[in-house]
């Protein structure tokens, strides 16, 4: 048992610990080894455990057996544990042996790499043979103490992969370095070299790569060679060689161009050595095939350039371009795609114009035309084509269109040159004639070319990201090709039904790059199949892409500038990407060295967020170089070219350091924002200001723009004015402190005042649902990653409880949640990841308060009324009380109010609404005296809500009661029989008896009278009621009983008719009234009561002596006891006198009424019916007021006239303008204020309704009966210049207008008029008179001001 339990100690002992790296250390590991070793192996007192403890008698027997044998077990025991610890001490000392050796040998190790060794290639380059348009990839492996840096070259030439991005990639992992090149071109072909390079010396190692072009080896079938058009690479029959260097700078994008028109591709290029006589060799290429110059393409190469002019456009030009310069070092090329657009159809519809015309199988007397179709989208499909072919002019071939694409000439005659076009039909008409052919002259034939219908469809069309206005599709060939020609390529835009040609020529690869998109915008994508015989099907629609520029690593962050050094540590900052791969820079990894040292040291770890960062642990007094690289979400960047070799050394002078960061904002044609960071140095005191200078690119002739106001440019922005649009200008800023002008900045980028296409600005307005006051920016361009960000004098808002920003789409909002004048600056909103896109917007004072009322407006809004609260009194004595909205939707709600009491459709009372015209009214069967008081209509119409109320009390009520009761009686009194309504006729008859029957006959049409005739007075009576030309006619009465028959005939026609018409318009003439105005809902209406009128009368209606007739502005109608004329919308042209002309035959009955306007006192404009107001504003109500001479204003408040305070101030200047200014107001203020306006001749007396409400409450409901109206918050400002009279009916001194509905105050005299008794059977001229004043709504003229 016991040596069972030292053997677990033993083993359960911990492992030794790592060995160490010196030899001191080890000897110390040692001594502790033993320590532990015999503290664990020394002896411990023995206890008897519990379960061994014994009785006595147990213990003595227990006793003797282990005393028999104690001797003999501690002897084993102790010679056991001796053994143990020698064993102990043996495996410690071999442990401590093999960890001093390996300490020894790692120790070796480390002095070997400490060893200087110059560089040495284990693996060399090996040269390589490739075909063109593939990769090649070149690795070598090299070692070196220090680590040596490897560079590539190229025929002596450092390989640099920002020349061009994407042809060579650079790696080095682990010490193998590799240079990869894509897509080879002949031109790669040269002798490549890896230099490494430590301090210790240089090796090199040198490898050939040959680029093999397919073009001149392959042989196999047609068209299995062709260069596809990503590769940009056309194929050449030759090599050129020249000892010119031809580098291009300026190269020709992709174009567009329309059919007829004219365009040039130019490609500047520096050429060296630059001799007149000797240009360099220029090839130019049309979708891989050799132009040559002609009248169809011009060529020119010189004066720096190389020029390609295509004079006569035709969609035959649309293709890929590629121009090649032959160089010293290979081949300079550049490609670009030029599409044609249709020109514009010589009918509306016709399709475009075919395509590659040539002529085929020429014969003596025979030929084979054939053509491409057009590609055609939204025309009707083609049905035929024309052949047409020209000598000295253009005859056409064939009668009927034929329906394929080729077509056999004959009879030409031999040795007879021909040319040749082609023009395609459909429904809406003929296209433009197709390019001509070349001369083709008929001689012996050629081999007949057989085709075999049309293709099949394309197969599926994958669509890819590739820039931000272009798209890379891609599509499976049909199965069936049947000799094809290419194909056509068709987009749409999301959310449309058109579709628009991507090409107008057949492409003849199966890959396609659509440019011309809008960034942002989604479109979907198919393609057509094309041969001899048209179109095939098709394709199935690609899935919606949104045009994103491909995903890429960023391009390298440039512009490395020193912002401030204090001995150890040196503040850096430099600008973002000009290409941020599609994704948003996320980081930024600096790298530093020594400028003599080759080996670059990392700065920093983690990642840097912003575009300035601090290097700590610097050496006074060093030169040092830096580099940055940028990454996103597709990885880390090229690094930017090494900075200037900066010195550590800490800066001490007293002016400020540079500024840092230009940006630009809102470039415009004639301005732009410059925008810049303050300098991080400051010098000693802080900076008071910027100098701003200028000065046009390329030039170093700078102009200071902020000399004089330099302490304007605290904020680190300027708005530039006063460009020339289209110059391209640079920027730099200098610091100012008091101690003087500091360092310069770095320029800013060049910068073109030019508009970007589409360029929207800020547009400031009120929600019309919710009223929130907003700003919003629709942009003209924008991309996934794009975000808009909103500034206050360009301080980024960020997250604030002021504003809430939304972006829907392109639009992005900023909304203010309480607009206030702490909101009041300039915002201005920039949209990142775009060429620039930006606007801002100067939120003013005045521009704020008017949002705010009209934001108050919409959330408190009003129905606008054409017509206030009026009444009008009807022929039986009825009085209708109407008004008239500008427009009422079918669910509007409304209730009229008299005296504080809710009225509703009932007995003797009708309530109804026009939705149609905006009219609401409420007749009253029965007009007494119970209905004097106040008359109130209440409108709710959706959210809007209105009121109006109109007065009816005192003398303006005795005069409404008066007329209502004199057209009542009036009524009752023409129910009975009377001359004013009937021709009677009466023959006399004679010798009757009792059953002597009497009838009336009418052209044979018996006649049955109301009343029948009684024989036995003697007279049988014939009422014919409303007489008119229609009642002419032979009457006749026939008298019969047993004795016989009498028959009386009376002939109503010709002269009998005139006379009685006469007759009628002598007894209508005589009784006609003085005429009278009436205000109507059209305008106004001059009326002339009569007993009778009809119009076949003799009546007349001048103006200003001159017949009126009628038409929609003057009508001209009548009742029977009522003639009028009604004025629709009346204007200054219709002011003077109006005469009515009864004629009798043999004298005229006129009437007169003068609408010139009257002299006295009155109200002619600038006051509102109602103003809701803010507490603490200020109230100005102010009118222009007329009469002759000068009439008295008085104010009134309440019926209690206002004196003038200085908290209400009462004016009347020159006679015309009347104010009264109330400064501050308070809830005090609010109630019913009036103007009286009286001079000798009469006056006007109006009223406003004020209402006082404290700031964001809401406008208080009126109480029933009382004139408040919910309006929008404003003030009446007062006129500037005297206003245009308002058109005001005014009666004279002997006349009071009918329907004048204004309310008048009882205090107010009111000249009487007699109202007409039953007693006089013809009314006087004042009947229908309503009110001594016209409402101020009305329109109608007034004289004009002297």
């Amino acid at each position: 048992m016991v040596e069972s339990t030292f053997n677990v100690c033993f083993i359960t002992m911990p492992p030794p610990p790592p060995p160490p790296r010196d030899r001191k250390s080890s000897s110390t590991s040692v001594s502790q080894v033993h320590a532990q070793a015999t503290e664990a192996m020394a002896e411990q007192a023995y206890t008897i455990p519990v379960f061994r403890q014994r009785t006595a008698d147990e213990g003595t027997e227990e006793y003797l057996r282990v005393s028999t044998n104690v001797e003999k077990g501690l002897t084993v025991i102790q010679d056991e544990i001796h053994r143990m610890r020698m064993a102990t001490k043996a495996q410690v000392e071999s442990l401590a042996i093999q960890r001093e050796v390996k300490s020894m040998m790692y120790r070796r190790a480390d002095l070997t790499d400490e060893i200087p060794k110059m560089p040495d290639f284990l693996v060399a380059l090996r040269p390589h043979t490739v075909w063109e348009k593939t990769p090649v990839r070149l690795f070598c492996t090299v070692q070196g103490n220090p680590r040596p840096i490897v560079k590539w070259y190229k025929g002596g030439v450092p390989v640099d992969p920002l020349s061009a991005p994407g042809k060579y990639k650079m790696e080095n992992k682990y010490g193998v370095h590799g240079l990869i090149i894509s897509r080879c071109v002949v031109s790669d072909t040269a002798e490549y070299s890896a230099v490494a390079t430590n301090q210790h010396g240089t090796a090199t190692s040198k490898a050939t790569v040959t680029v093999k072009s397919k073009s001149l080896s392959h042989s196999g079938p047609s068209g299995a060679g062709e260069s596809s058009y990503l590769g940009l690479v056309p194929r050449l029959t030759q090599i050129h060689p020249s000892k010119l260097e031809v580098s291009l700078l300026d190269r020709f994008s992709v174009s567009f161009g329309v059919e007829g028109g004219s365009i040039s591709l130019v490609c500047s290029m520096v050429v060296v050595p630059d001799l007149p006589n000797l240009p360099p060799l220029v090839q130019w290429f049309r979708d891989d095939k050799l132009l040559t110059p002609g009248q169809l393409a011009e060529m020119t190469a010189g004066g720096g350039a190389a020029r390609l002019t295509l004079p006569h456009l035709a969609k035959d030009d649309e293709g890929l371009y590629t121009l090649r310069i032959f160089t010293q070092d290979g081949t300079a090329e550049h490609s670009a795609y030029l599409f044609v657009s249709d020109a514009a159809p010589s009918v509306a519809g016709a399709p475009g114009a075919p395509m590659s015309v040539k002529a085929y199988d020429v014969n003596a007397d025979y030929v084979l035309v054939a053509w491409k179709p057009p590609n055609t989208v939204n025309e009707a499909p083609i049905t035929g084509y024309f052949v047409d072919r020209s000598v000295d002019a253009w005859v056409q071939c064939n009668d009927a269109p034929v329906k394929v694409c080729k077509y056999p000439v004959h009879g030409l005659k031999e040795g007879r040159s021909y040319h040749f076009r082609v023009r395609a039909v459909n429904a809406a008409g003929v296209s433009r004639p197709s390019r001509e052919t070349g001369r083709v002259t008929a001689l012996d034939a050629a081999e007949d070319e057989r085709l075999q219908g049309a293709p099949s469809a394309p197969g599926q069309v994958v669509s890819t990201r590739n820039t931000k206005s272009s798209v890379f599709v891609q599509w499976e060939p049909p199965k069936h090709l049947n000799n094809l020609v290419g194909y056509y390529i068709d987009g749409r835009a999301a959310g449309t039904k058109d579709w628009f040609p991507c090409n107008h020529k057949p492409f003849k690869h199966c890959r396609f790059v659509v440019h011309g998109l809008t960034p942002g915008e989604s479109y979907t994508f198919r393609v057509q199949a094309a041969n001899v015989f048209g179109l095939s099907e098709e394709s199935q629609e690609s899935s919606p892409i949104s045009v994103e520029p491909a995903l890429a690593s960023p391009s390298a962050p440039f512009g490395i500038t020193l912002l401030s050094c204090d001995g150890s540590s040196m503040t850096l900052a430099w600008k973002s990407p000009k290409h941020c791969g599609g994704s948003k820079v996320t980081a930024y990894y600096l790298d530093h060295r020594h400028a003599d040292a080759l080996l670059w040291r990392e700065v920093n770890q983690e990642a840097v967020r912003e575009e300035h960062c601090s290097v700590d642990n610097l050496t006074e007094g060093t030169f040092y170089e830096f580099k940055i690289q940028a990454a996103n979400m597709a990885g880390v960047g090229v690094a930017s070219a090494p900075s200037a070799p900066l010195k550590c050394e800490a800066w001490t002078m007293e002016e400020p350091g540079p500024a840092y960061d230009l940006s630009f904002s809102e470039v415009r044609g004639r301005s732009l924002v410059l925008l810049w960071k303050a300098p991080v140095y400051t010098g000693a005191g802080p900076v008071t200001g910027y100098l701003v200078d200028m000065a046009k690119k390329g030039s170093s002739e700078f102009i200071t723009l902020t000399q004089e106001r330099v302490k304007r440019c605290f904020r680190g922005f300027l708005q530039v004015s006063g460009l020339e649009e289209g110059e391209t200008y640079v920027f730099r800023v200098r610091s100012v402190n008091s101690r003087g002008v500091g360092r310069p900045s770095d320029l800013s980028e060049p910068v073109c005042a030019k508009a970007l296409p589409g360029t929207q600005e800020i547009v400031a307005g009120v929600d019309e649902v919710t009223g929130d006051v907003f700003l919003s920016l629709e942009a003209c361009e924008i991309c996934e990653t794009s975000k808009f960000v909103w500034s206050k004098n360009y301080k980024a808002i960020g997250d604030c409880p002021r504003v809430v920003v939304t972006e829907t789409g392109r639009s992005s909002r900023m909304t203010f949640t309480n607009p206030d004048k702490d909101d009041l600056g300039r915002y201005s909103v920039a949209v990142t990841d775009t060429d620039g896109v930006s606007s801002s917007q100067t939120l003013t004072e005045d521009a704020l308060n008017a949002m705010l009322e009209l934001s108050y407006a919409i959330r408190h809004p009003v129905v606008p009324l054409k017509h206030g609260l009026n009444y009008e009194i009807l022929e039986k004595g009825h009085v209708r009380f109407w008004l008239q909205a500008v427009k009422l939707s079918p669910a509007v709600s409304y209730r009229f109010i008299v005296n504080d009491k809710e009225v509703k459709t009932g007995e003797g009372i009708k309530i109804s609404h026009d939705v149609a015209t905006g009219v609401i009214q409420m007749t009253v069967d029965h007009f007494t005296r119970a209905n004097e008081g106040t008359y109130t209509v209440q409108i709710h119409d959706g959210k809007a809500k209105t009121q109006s109320s109109l007065v009816l009390v005192g003398d303006v009520f005795k005069v409404a009661l008066k007329e209502a009761e004199f057209q009542r009686k009036e009524h009752i009194r023409k129910q009975g029989q009377h001359l004013n309504h009937r021709l009677l006729f009466f023959p006399v008859v004679a010798n009757v008896k009792k059953e002597t029957s009497f009838h009336w006959y009418k052209e044979d049409d018996e006649i049955v009278p109301e009343t029948p005739p009684n024989v036995m007075s003697g007279a049988c009576a014939l009422p014919i009621p409303l007489f008119s030309r229609k009642d002419q006619g032979v009457f006749k009465a026939v008298l019969s009983d047993d004795r016989g028959k009498d028959t009386s005939l009376f002939d109503i026609s010709g002269n009998v008719f005139d006379n009685i018409i006469n007759a009628i318009a002598q007894i209508a003439g005589a009784s006609a009234s003085e005429l009278v105005l009436q205000c109507t809902p059209e305008g106004i209406r001059l009326q002339c009561y009569m007993n009778y009128y009809t119009e076949e009368m003799k009546t007349v209606w001048k103006h200003k002596e001159s017949k009126i007739a009628s038409s929609e502005k003057m009508r001209i109608g009548g009742t029977a006891e009522m003639a009028w004329m009604q004025i629709c919308d009346p204007s200054d042209k219709e002011k003077g006198s109006y005469t009515i002309e009864v004629s009798d035959g043999v004298q005229t009955h006129a009437r007169t009424f003068d609408l010139s306007g009257q002299d006295r006192g009155r109200v002619v404009g600038g006051l509102p019916d109602v103003v809701t107001i803010m507490e603490e504003k200020s109230l100005s109500l102010t009118c222009t007021v007329w009469g002759e001479p000068t009439p008295e204003v008085s104010w009134f408040k309440n019926e209690q006239e206002v004196a003038s305070t200085e908290h209400t101030k009462v004016t009347f200047e020159g006679g015309k303008f009347a104010s009264m200014v109330i400064t501050k107001v308070t809830p005090d203020d609010s109630g019913k204020y009036s103007i009286n306006v009286r001079n000798k001749y009469g006056g006007e007396f109006v009223e406003i309704t004020v209402s006082v409400y404290k700031h964001g409450e809401k406008l208080p409901e009126p109480k029933l009966g009382q004139p408040k109206a919910p309006a929008a918050a404003a003030t009446p400002a007062p006129p500037k210049s005297p206003a245009t009279p308002t058109k005001t009916a005014t009666p004279s001194k002997s006349q009071t207008p009918a329907s004048m509905k204004s309310p008048t105050p009882a205090s107010t005299p009111v000249p009487k008029s007699p109202t007409p008794t039953p007693k006089s059977p013809t009314p006087t001229q004042s009947r229908g008179v309503k009110s001594p004043t016209p409402t101020r709504s009305m329109k109608s003229p007034t004289p004009p001001r002297k």
